[in-house]
């Protein structure tokens, strides 16, 4: 199953655009699920909207309490013993953070195929905005981490020797019901981060062109990679006519035309581009975002259109299986592999397939891991390894990356920033790295 996850700056339509592409896919004969947790004018929820469209609306409060009601009746043995009065559904308000935890569980449910038979070629999520889309998508990696650090899974071997420990240590050991539930719920983050990070899945952005989306965009590039994210297509949303007699609208096209240039030099070639016209009017109906659909246009920069006849609409490279990438995003360059004067692309050593050769006797051995983050800035990275980790911090995103098996016998020697690549450097550590003699 191919999956488009579609976000935006706050306000550039993103939950149209979604629905839009999710319809364009189902028209040309792929069967669609669609998952929002906003309402689509013209689309009805949780049922078959179209031909070959399946929409699915997410319901944060009705998830909220069912996740809470069921946590209240496992521990129902502490709360009995502490005396605890126990909540109704009734009385159960949602907390913040509970929209993020519910659109989480309807990944789950659509990578185990737990909507309608199961069987969908295409899955289009319709994300929140920008910045909390990719705090999101970084959460089921973050959540899997804390509970192998407060819930170690190789504890669960000394359960049999809890009642003897308990006595010994004068204090309750964690119930059973404590690791079957963190079981649970790291198999459900395991396949969420599966899918997020499948070489199928990619990233659709929806900004309609301006300052304030030109440096949001600009910021989240930075986030994007920092995550491993790829974005397939940045769909310029809402472009208004260019020839415009009245010289208010002519203004406004002529600063999105300026902007769409900016965004074309940016993000071209690796992520495609595409205008969306405004219609005039908010998109209501099925009929609107087909005409969504119709208008779209791959753009070059300048603002010319690739194509001079219709074009593959919202539907372009989300109606096919996606190639996926042809490199990991982040790599090893291998001095000790590969002879300087070959090729870029013959030193670079995709993580996960390594074969990492012993370092010489001689001069200054070195392994440089390399990672892309356009747009970063100098002042704003900030890097420490911890353990077998490397905590990385970058402008307001922050992720720690477990360090690959070759590079835990290394000590960092080095850092640097160059042409949005940052390059941290690894001395093999004498006493660590295995001898050859």
């Amino acid at each position: 199953m191919r999956t488009v996850l579609v976000t935006g700056p706050g306000g550039a339509g993103r939950t149209t655009i979604a629905a839009a592409t999710a319809l364009a896919a189902a028209r040309r004969g792929r069967r669609t699920l669609l998952l929002s947790s906003d309402a689509i004018p013209g689309l009805p929820a949780d049922t078959e909207a179209a031909d070959r469209l399946w929409t699915a609306r997410l319901d944060s409060g009705e998830h909220f309490r069912g996740e809470l009601l069921a946590l209240q009746d496992q521990a129902s043995g502490v709360l009995d013993l502490l005396g605890g009065n126990r909540l109704d559904g009734e009385e159960l308000t949602e907390l913040p953070g509970s929209t993020e935890f519910a659109l989480l569980h309807a990944l789950h449910r659509a990578a185990t195929g737990d909507w309608a038979d199961g069987r969908f070629d295409l899955l289009v999520v319709d994300l929140p905005p920008l910045r909390e889309a990719l705090a999101v998508l970084a959460l089921p990696e973050q959540l899997r981490r804390y509970l192998r650090r407060l819930l170690p899974p190789e504890r669960q071997a000394a359960r049999a020797l809890r009642p003897m420990l308990a006595q010994l240590a004068g204090v309750p050991m964690p119930a059973q019901w404590l690791y079957e539930a963190a079981a649970c719920k790291d198999a459900e983050l395991a396949a969420v981060q599966a899918l997020i990070e499948d070489r199928t899945t990619t990233l659709r952005l929806v900004a309609e062109p301006g300052s304030a989306a030109e440096d949001a965009l600009r910021t989240a590039r930075t986030g994007l990679a920092l995550h491993g994210l790829r974005v397939d297509t940045l769909v310029m949303n809402r472009i208004l006519p260019r020839h415009s007699t009245d010289p208010w609208f002519a203004a406004l096209a002529a600063q999105q035309e300026k902007t769409a240039d900016h965004w074309c030099a940016e993000w071209a070639p690796t992520t495609a581009l595409c205008q969306v016209p405004h219609l005039g009017r908010d998109p209501r109906g099925p009929d609107d975002l087909a005409l969504l659909d119709d208008g779209a246009r791959p753009t070059a920069p300048g603002g010319a259109d690739i194509c001079d006849g219709p074009g593959p609409g919202l539907a372009a490279g989300a109606d096919e299986p996606a190639p996926g990438r042809a490199d990991d995003p982040w790599w090893i360059e291998n001095p000790w592999q590969a002879a300087p004067s070959e090729a870029p692309g013959a030193t670079r050593t995709p993580p996960g397939a390594r074969t990492v050769a012993a370092p010489p006797t001689g001069g200054d051995p070195v392994l440089v891991w390399c990672l892309p983050l356009p747009g970063a800035a100098k002042s704003d990275l900030h890097l420490v390894r911890r353990g077998d980790e490397l905590f990385l911090t970058a402008g307001p995103f922050r992720r720690i990356v477990p360090l690959e098996p070759g590079l835990r016998r290394c000590t960092v020697s080095g850092a640097a920033l160059t042409d949005g690549v940052l390059r941290v450097r690894f001395t093999p550590d004498p006493g660590l790295w295995p001898r050859t003699d």
